[in-house]
């Protein structure tokens, strides 16, 4: 039997800013102006339908990589890209009324929901309205202890990666943007990527706060009390999908002041 799809609608209004351009530069387009993006995985070769009498959205990437081949359909050129986690910072949680007034960017992830991103939502945790798509699948958490949790996960694992170069960069360029942005809580949008199977959104995020999340936080607990070396050893071993997301102040969905 197919896989039941559960569409996911962008939440209006209000609505965030897509970022146009390497690093998410000056060229910016409110999202308003253009049609929603679908939340399923877009894979090489798949091919989206345009809403009849509809132009088909541009989708390009705020990353200076690219994620993958070109989609097309009949006269139509789209960027493939990945599925996302997008993670920001606000000093008030959203509501059902609005988004809180100064959102601020943290980082995003591609294809999965990283240890550092449940680990920064790792405490006060609770389910908000996305300030993105209508369903309530938002995740909002205390900002100070989040940052203090993954920045002490960081130095468990740096105590083996003291030459690793590239792990200590990883480190400065995450610890000074977290600083940069700091606000009272994080909030954390996994839509694009609870999307990406048959199951109930709604759900899948219920099973992040109240399953996954609280495992991460326990983990990285005990390791960093030196109680679980065998699961911060295999963390050191693979540290790039781990931590080593794209911090920016602008993501493909931002949020102007």
């Amino acid at each position: 039997m197919a896989a039941t799809r559960h569409a996911i609608r962008r939440r209006t209004p209000p609505n965030p800013v897509r970022a146009y351009g390497e690093g998410g530069g000056a060229a910016r387009r409110c999202c308003s102006q253009i049609d929603p993006l679908p939340l399923t995985s877009y894979s090489t070769g798949s091919k989206p339908t345009p809403t009849p009498g509809r132009p088909l959205p541009r989708v390009l990437t705020a990353r200076k990589e690219s994620d993958g081949a070109a989609l097309s359909v009949p006269g139509v050129s789209v960027a493939a890209m990945a599925n996302r986690s997008y993670l920001y910072s606000a000093d008030s949680m959203p509501n059902e009324a609005e988004i809180p007034k100064w959102v601020r960017c943290i980082s995003e992830h591609n294809w999965d929901i990283p240890l550092a991103h449940k680990l920064m939502v790792g405490r006060g945790t609770t389910i908000v309205p996305s300030m993105i798509w209508n369903p309530r699948i938002g995740i909002a958490a205390d900002y100070a202890d989040g940052a203090d949790l993954l920045r002490g996960l960081l130095r468990a694992v740096g105590k083996g990666l003291e030459d690793d170069a590239e792990f200590a960069e990883c480190v400065a360029r995450t610890t000074a943007h977290l600083e940069k942005q700091q606000a009272n809580y994080f909030v954390l949008e996994t839509g694009e990527i609870v999307s990406m199977t048959g199951d109930d959104p709604t759900a899948s995020v219920q099973r992040l706060v109240s399953e996954d999340i609280p495992d991460a936080v326990a983990r990285a607990e005990a390791a960093i009390a030196g109680q679980n070396d065998d699961w911060l050893a295999s963390v050191r071993s693979d540290w790039q999908r781990h931590f080593a997301s794209f911090y920016s102040e602008a993501l493909y969905f931002s949020f102007p002041n």
